[in-house]
C-alpha cells in the first residue's frame, strides 16, 4: 500500500524550474489523498500567474505514477490558501539564504 510518506518522498523530486528546490520543500503540495492504487494530490503554485505550472504539475503527476503500487495520479491545482514565503521548509529557507539576520 502507498503511504503518505512515499508520495511526499517522490515528490521531493520534483522541482519548480525556475526555483531549485522541490515542490514539497516550496510548500505547494497541501493534500495527499490516497485510495487503493489511486494517489490525488492538491497543489499550488507561487504565483497565479506562473508559466510554468502545467509543466510542474503534469511532472508532479508522472513522478506519482513511478511510485510501486500507484496506478492513477490525480494533480489538481488550487489557490486557496494562497501560498506565502513563509511555507517554504526550513532547510530550503537555508538553501535560498532566507530568513537570516542581518
Amino acid at each position: 500500500m502507498v503511504t503518505q510518506e512515499q508520495v511526499r518522498e517522490a515528490l521531493r523530486e520534483v522541482y519548480d524550474p525556475e526555483i531549485p528546490v522541490s515542490v514539497v520543500d516550496l510548500g505547494l503540495i497541501y493534500k495527499v489523498r490516497i485510495e487503493g492504487g489511486k494517489v490525488e494530490v492538491d497543489m499550488t503554485m507561487t504565483a497565479r500567474g506562473c508559466p510554468m505550472h502545467a509543466y510542474i504539475a503534469e511532472q508532479t503527476r508522472k513522478r506519482l505514477l513511478e511510485i510501486e503500487g500507484v496506478e492513477e495520479a490525480e494533480v489538481n491545482i488550487v489557490w486557496e490558501p494562497p501560498w506565502n514565503p513563509t511555507m517554504i521548509s526550513e532547510e530550503a529557507r537555508k538553501r535560498l539564504g532566507l530568513g537570516q539576520t542581518a
